[in-house]
């Protein structure tokens, strides 16, 4: 595969260095940057349509969407985008735009998927993040694994979920899913989550999506992560996503 990396601050820095220890990378170009390491694969990207993905960590992604648009690639983001005229844009060209490929849009939802996957008729499922703040005093109860621990959340608007944000000050973040299904077995509750250092955390979503799409695992046009969970968690997991669960039963009666 070969990627093109717009990286604005160390979130793509970091993903960069986790694209380079893929084995399947041909050619990692920089965007509007010079090379400075010694590696033959890194090169700097003077054409966008010699590449099959690019990726930004830009706030406002904008602009590097319209040059994959304009260069017939696929493109990663890792802030949303919500513009409607992205799909077409991308389907007419078969290529996909995967947007919010971080750890509140992307890491958190995927975990979800990948539990109301294995069966049962769910009857819950709840995801939550952490992001940058004050810790708060009450609100939903998050158990969040070590070293960031349980924390108090607000709730957040999604389309499928129960979805929640809770502040935390310092360098860690974390993310977790909850689902709660019925099966012949009883009500299993099945917790998962993930917490290390923000920055490595967002990294490794926004190459876990860049690894996923450059593998054809997403339809063209315009998508979120969640909409091929496995392969962007395998992703995620073959670059050194850690992965903490346990579950709790209700037995049938």
């Amino acid at each position: 595969m070969r990627i093109a990396l717009e990286h604005t601050g160390e979130v793509g820095l970091r993903a960069g260095r986790i694209l380079l220890a893929e084995r399947g990378l041909a050619a990692l170009g920089l965007v509007d940057r010079v090379p400075r390491r010694d590696d033959p694969r890194i090169v700097r990207a003077e054409a966008l349509d010699e590449f099959d993905v690019v990726v930004t960590d830009a706030d406002d992604p904008e602009p590097t969407i319209d040059r994959a648009v304009a260069a017939g690639i696929s493109c990663i983001s890792w802030q949303e985008t919500h513009r409607a005229d992205h799909d077409a844009e991308f389907n007419l060209r078969d290529v996909t735009l995967l947007t919010g490929a971080n750890l509140a849009t992307g890491i958190a939802p995927c975990l979800a998927a990948h539990e109301t996957a294995r069966g049962g008729t769910v009857l819950d499922e709840t995801v939550a993040w952490t992001e940058p703040g004050k810790a708060l005093r009450r609100g939903e109860a998050i158990p969040f694994p070590e070293p960031v621990g349980s924390l108090w959340a607000r709730p957040r608007e999604a389309a499928k979920w129960r979805a929640f944000a809770a502040p935390v000050p310092g360098e860690w973040a974390g993310a977790m899913a909850r689902v709660t299904s019925a099966t012949d077995e009883g009500v299993i509750t099945r917790i998962v989550g993930v917490a290390d250092l923000a920055p490595h955390l967002e990294a490794l979503a926004l190459a876990a999506g860049a690894i996923a799409v450059a593998n054809a695992a997403y339809p063209v046009g315009l998508q979120t992560p969640d909409a091929a969970p496995e392969p962007f968690l395998a992703a995620a997991l073959n670059a050194g996503l850690d992965v903490a669960a346990y579950s709790l039963r209700e037995s049938a009666s």
